[in-house]
């Protein structure tokens, strides 16, 4: 049974003592360090973040409950191109560098290159993915 969702009166390091994930939500969000003990409805309405859209995101994160019909289109939208630019500008050269440095390219084996070969193209389906998200999806949705 999954707990009670996170309500606007919750303290927003409560939120973050339930899953760390949230720091990175947080993050995309706008939310900045530094709230102390305010509640999420407090910390949301200095720093100008639609609650509702936040909360289920939260929610969603952490496998509670939420409601979609509370959502902001522009707030998830905006949430969402910040996570498209954290995966492709900071995750996945993250992730390519640190594959390089545990496999071994400096012998004749091929499987080296075929791995970094293929993470590569892999890359380049997730970069195109959320390019066509950007570009096309999301101007639709706000249209």
């Amino acid at each position: 049974m999954p707990e009670r969702p996170f309500a606007p009166s919750d303290k927003l390091k409560r939120l973050i003592d339930c899953d760390n994930a949230l720091l990175l939500v947080m993050n995309r969000f706008g939310i900045s360090l530094g709230f102390g003990e305010k509640t999420v409805e407090a910390v949301c309405s200095e720093q100008e973040i639609d609650r509702d859209t936040f909360l289920a995101v939260a929610n969603y994160i952490c496998g509670r409950d939420w409601r979609i019909e509370d959502i902001s289109l522009p707030s998830i939208i905006s949430y969402l191109k910040k996570a498209h630019s954290y995966f492709l500008d900071f995750m996945l050269p993250t992730i390519r560098r640190r594959l390089i440095e545990a496999i071994d390219c400096s012998g004749g084996d091929n499987i080296a290159l075929l791995i970094i070969k293929f993470y590569d193209e892999y890359v380049t389906e997730v970069r195109s993915h959320m390019e066509y998200e950007d570009t096309t999806v999301f101007p639709y949705v706000e249209g």
